[in-house]
């Protein structure tokens, strides 16, 4: 997905409740993703004073979170 792609506002995660429901399947852990972001543990941004994600990066970020897990585990 390129940045003029119309798709982007569906990719776009806007609040770190809405962050916290795509990751951890409940808004209330919207602390623990300030906290992260804050110590940049994971990719998010902002637009304006809000906190933003979007999906696709967050898929992609876990999926080298599990694949550097495994090799360390190996």
């Amino acid at each position: 997905m390129n940045d003029n792609d119309p798709r982007f506002a569906e990719d776009l995660l806007r609040g770190a409740s809405a962050i916290s429901e795509f990751i951890f399947g409940d808004a209330g852990q919207r602390r623990k993703i300030f906290h992260l972001a804050s110590k940049s543990q994971i990719p998010t941004f902002k637009l304006g004073s809000m906190i933003c994600a979007r999906k696709s990066v967050l898929l992609d970020w876990i999926r080298k979170q599990e694949r550097r897990r495994a090799g360390e585990a190996a």
